[in-house]
């Protein structure tokens, strides 16, 4: 387990990315009473009712604005869109990298289904001086949002980190116990295919059986908000991680009606 660091963790929080996983973060950012910054690909303007409902805290601008602003920066992204992330404005800084491979969005990409490299090592090969960090991508973002506890709680869940850089893994350590969560390194980015889509410790732990049946889109987002989240501890997270065996690379998302 990583222990949060002393020094108070990022504020404002930068966001790229304001889809599921991206707002939930910009909710618990907020609730935890930190700024937040958030950008997404279509403009500022375009984000007026989700700054609206997250309250004066929260501010929206361009990706390029946010990196400038922020020391921490979230990638709430899809893998494909990682070519789009500021390369000089996020130079130094710390990026948390929430992606998974899934070739039906992401298309087929030789290097991931060749596992030459992990798909965070991807986005680091186009950020080749940010510090990245992965973490949030082993999760559901309603799970994510529900299962936040303060600290000591004793249904607090845990959630991966890997990276290189042992100051930036503190400082996302530090993010994570504001935000409700504690975190356990599981070494660097060449490891994190190990928390990837199809691996023991990717979503299915948080949250009951999937529903079995095909559900429109909007049922299954709502039973997905609806279901109640299944604490995971550090010590079963890691047993989750250490057993995990390569598969082929990428994830398949559930078909719906």
């Amino acid at each position: 387990m990583t222990a949060p660091s002393t020094t108070p963790t990022t504020n404002p929080l930068g966001i790229i990315g304001a889809g599921a996983i991206g707002s939930t973060l910009a909710r618990l950012a907020v609730r935890a009473g930190l700024d937040v910054v958030i950008a997404n690909s279509r403009g500022p303007e375009t984000l007026t009712d989700l700054v609206a409902e997250l309250g004066p805290r929260a501010r929206a601008a361009t990706a390029d604005e946010v990196a400038r602003q922020a020391d921490v920066v979230v990638a709430a992204i899809p893998l494909i869109a990682h070519s789009s992330l500021p390369v000089d404005e996020l130079a130094g800084k710390t990026l948390v990298d929430t992606t998974n491979y899934y070739p039906q969005r992401d298309g087929q990409i030789a290097a991931l289904d060749d596992q030459q490299m992990t798909a965070s090592e991807l986005v680091q090969a186009h950020l080749p001086d940010t510090r990245l960090v992965k973490a949030f991508n082993n999760t559901t973002f309603a799970s994510l949002g529900n299962g936040a506890r303060p600290t000591g709680a004793e249904d607090r869940s845990a959630l991966p980190i890997a990276g290189e850089d042992a100051d930036a893994k503190q400082q996302v350590a530090a993010l994570l116990d504001v935000l409700g969560y504690d975190a356990l390194d599981i070494g660097g980015l060449a490891d994190s295919w190990r928390t990837e889509p199809g691996t023991p410790a990717y979503c299915d732990p948080y949250m009951p059986a999937w529903p079995t049946e095909k559900l429109p889109f909007d049922e299954l987002v709502g039973w997905l908000l609806a279901a109640p989240v299944i604490p995971m501890s550090t010590s079963k997270l890691n047993d989750l991680v250490s057993s995990a065996t390569r598969g082929p690379a990428g994830g398949y998302f559930p078909e719906t009606t």
